[in-house]
């Protein structure tokens, strides 16, 4: 079967590209007419076409997806249809990727698919934690609750990010400053004084040797250097993408002082609010510890879930799997055994989220208190080092003059 492209009018007159297999043209013609839609065009793709078909429009982000669902929510409870509402929803969507997938979730749910179905389809775009809710919210008759839910869920989520990000531009941009002072002071300032000593017959101090030799090496080779910084940044990530990386980076989080805090208190939030919101839409505990342990971005909190929803299906409470792993808090097995003991876990899990999303705020700011020191100590040596290598054969040579 051959691959073809085309190009349709959809029941709302809007213009939509896709692709298909078929036998021939004339087969291929005929499934888009059997989809309900008028064929603009209809024409085969090869396979260099399909290969180059490259899309650098990014995906939905945890912000865009809780805007997503609060206006969701706001039109089902102002009896705005389904329908209707993911036509308005996929109007004023920004995003390129969110709004081709809501409008053609629209698609599938007017042929008579579910929504939860709908949006199943694509998962890069609507995740399964959102998915699995929307799917509980249709069983219970409750869509608007689940939405509403999920939207509260991607609010805190993207609050969480956002500090942690916070936090990570002044480092950014401070070492992206003294990276760029470093290079001119060894493309310029050194070069000058270099040539300068030179004339004067002056032998230089071992650490202007040291800097000059840096300087010699960035101007002379610098066409190595830079590739060779860019294959290391490209190992680095690619390594960071293998299950021994992930589990090499994972570990550095959990045992670096100075992330451990921030990692394990956002793990642990992260963790306590989606298992809330899940339970709370009324998924049975193993579903909910199962999607919760895909939504962990440290392998390691993900391993730890994906070994408690085990035991929990041979019968084990959620605490105790989750405190033989040796990563969670002990406020966190604790708050969740007397849930158990109680039979009101939910309620237990959000107060442990509540906790620990303020402990990660905290968190964030003791960290970026530490920081700021140290990155300053670090250039403070740096520029101390260049200053010492322009200043020291200056302070030799006029000694040599005293001592004439």
């Amino acid at each position: 079967m051959a691959n073809f492209a085309y190009e349709a009018i959809n029941a709302e007159g809007k213009l939509i590209k896709g692709s298909l297999e078929a036998d021939n043209i004339d087969r291929a013609r005929d499934s888009v007419k059997a989809q309900g839609l008028t064929v603009v065009s209809v024409g085969s793709r090869s396979a260099i076409s399909k290969d180059l078909n490259f899309d650098l429009t990014k995906g939905p982000n945890v912000r865009d997806l809780s805007v997503f669902c609060r206006q969701f929510v706001s039109m089902i409870r102002a009896g705005v249809t389904i329908l209707d509402s993911l036509q308005m929803l996929g109007e004023s969507t920004e995003n390129k990727k969110l709004r081709e997938a809501i409008f053609d979730v629209r698609t599938s749910t007017e042929t008579g698919m579910t929504l939860s179905g709908a949006m199943a389809e694509f998962p890069t775009i609507f995740p399964s934690l959102l998915i699995s809710m929307v799917t509980a919210g249709e069983a219970s008759g409750s869509l608007d609750i689940a939405f509403d839910r999920m939207a509260k869920q991607f609010e805190r989520t993207s609050r969480t990010q956002a500090l942690i990000k916070k936090a990570m531009i002044y480092p950014i941009i401070v070492v992206i400053v003294a990276i760029a002072v470093v290079v001119v002071m060894l493309e310029v300032v050194i070069p000058t004084y270099t040539s300068m000593f030179a004339e004067l017959d002056t032998e230089l101090p071992a650490i202007t040797k040291a800097v000059v030799a840096m300087s010699d090496g960035l101007k002379n080779y610098w066409f190595i250097i830079v590739p060779l910084i860019g294959a290391i940044v490209f190992g680095i990530i690619t390594f960071k993408n293998t299950d021994q990386g992930k589990h090499f980076f994972g570990k550095i989080a959990i045992k670096l002082p100075l992330t451990h805090d921030i990692t394990v208190k956002s793990a642990s939030a992260l963790m306590s609010r989606t298992l809330s919101t899940l339970i709370g839409a009324g998924l049975p505990l193993v579903e909910a510890v199962d999607i919760t342990s895909g939504v962990m971005s440290n392998i390691y909190f993900r391993e730890a879930l994906e070994h408690a929803r085990e035991e929990i299906t041979i019968g084990q409470a959620l605490s105790r799997p989750l405190e033989e792993a040796g990563i969670f808090p002990p406020m966190v097995y604790y708050m969740v055994r007397i849930g158990e003991e109680t039979g009101n876990i939910e309620d237990m899990l959000n107060k442990n989220a509540e906790y620990y999303e303020e402990e990660v705020e905290m968190a964030v700011q003791s960290f970026m208190a530490m920081l700021e020191p140290m990155i300053i100590i670090v250039l403070a040596a740096i520029v101390g080092v260049l200053i010492g290598a322009v200043m020291a054969p200056m302070l030799a040579m006029y000694q040599g003059l005293d001592n004439l």
